[in-house]
């Protein structure tokens, strides 16, 4: 009779929502959603990774570009999802900024969201044009120094990574700046070379081919250390400002309540996908410096910036959305 009734607790776990899904992942088609606009580097990246994963996990894979509010409408349809595995937020490190600079949001970003892996560091370049006459990050700040306000620069939208890091960047200058908000790297880099704007922190994949053509120049990265794409490009600390540093990564993340063995089997996937020597390759090509972290690592990097955040916004002055 023990083992009667055994058996058939087993057979009602297995029959259970989540154990179904853990055990068959995935059944169907796999959303995975981009929070900025088609041609950014982070939409780049996760149409290059998943396409692996798509074949390995035999199932179509779909990329979807859900833009706008700094990343927080993305986010917000992935929140609102399914927690089966088949809805996937492929984010940036905007993620850990939308805490501090939205005052109320449909979901709480710790909470709400499972960090599964980090997929890369990426030099987020100082981007100016080539007319300005700005030819080292002390150009920049000199000119922001003699007119105060007089300068402006573009991010990816309010709340967003480029927006902090060029906050970061003003709070060490100490220098005035206007803030111009937009959809995503293509827009605001088109302004950039069109003169109307005058600096932007951008990824390097959307301006690579600018700088190649020398239609803008870059003049500093924001990361800890250069970019090995842009060996000549000092960082903004080497520049002569400190603590201007500011690290950009792109990474995935499904709805906390994703069972355990489903989060697992797609960081699996996913590391798998990233080892890969083609991924690897295509990688090293955009300038993408890897990031081997387990998700629990993932998850402590993620909270950490979270609190660092918050510090920054409070320290610029940035007002909640």
């Amino acid at each position: 009779m023990k083992r009667i009734w055994l058996g058939a607790f087993c057979a009602a776990m297995l029959a259970m929502p989540g154990a179904a899904s853990a055990q068959d992942w995935p059944t169907r088609t796999v959303k995975v959603v981009v929070p900025f606009s088609a041609g950014s580097a982070t939409d780049i990246i996760a149409r290059a990774v998943f396409d692996k994963v798509s074949a390995s996990i035999g199932q179509p894979v779909v990329v979807e570009n859900k833009v706008g509010a700094g990343g927080t409408i993305g986010m917000a349809d992935v929140s609102r999802s399914d927690p089966d595995g088949h809805t996937i937020l492929f984010n940036s490190s905007s993620h850990t900024v939308t805490p501090a600079t939205y005052s109320s949001l449909p979901f709480d970003t710790l909470k709400d969201f499972a960090a599964i892996i980090p997929i890369a560091n990426l030099p987020n370049v100082l981007i100016v044009s080539k007319t300005k006459g700005y030819n080292t990050l002390k150009d920049l700040v000199d000119a922001g120094k003699a007119k105060p306000g007089s300068l402006n620069y573009g991010s990816a939208g309010p709340g967003s990574a480029s927006h902090l890091t060029a906050e970061r960047l003003r709070l060490s200058g100490k220098f005035e700046a206007v803030h111009v908000p937009f959809k995503g790297a293509p827009e605001a880099l088109r302004e950039v070379v069109a003169d109307r704007i005058d600096f932007y922190f951008s990824p390097l994949l959307p301006a690579r081919s600018l700088l190649a053509e020398g239609q803008v120049k870059a003049i500093a990265v924001s990361g800890g250390k250069r970019s090995a794409a842009l060996k000549d490009v000092p960082t903004t600390v080497e520049a002569g400002l400190p603590n201007s540093d500011y690290e950009f990564w792109i990474g995935v993340f499904v709805p906390a309540k994703t069972p355990k063995p489903v989060q697992e089997k797609l960081y699996a996937e996913i590391r798998k996908a990233l080892d890969s020597p083609e991924i690897k390759e295509r990688m090293a090509k955009l300038g993408a410096d890897p990031m081997p972290m387990t998700a629990s690592e993932f998850d402590k990097l993620v909270r950490g910036e979270v609190d660092m955040n918050k510090a920054l916004v409070q320290a610029a002055g940035v007002k909640a959305n």
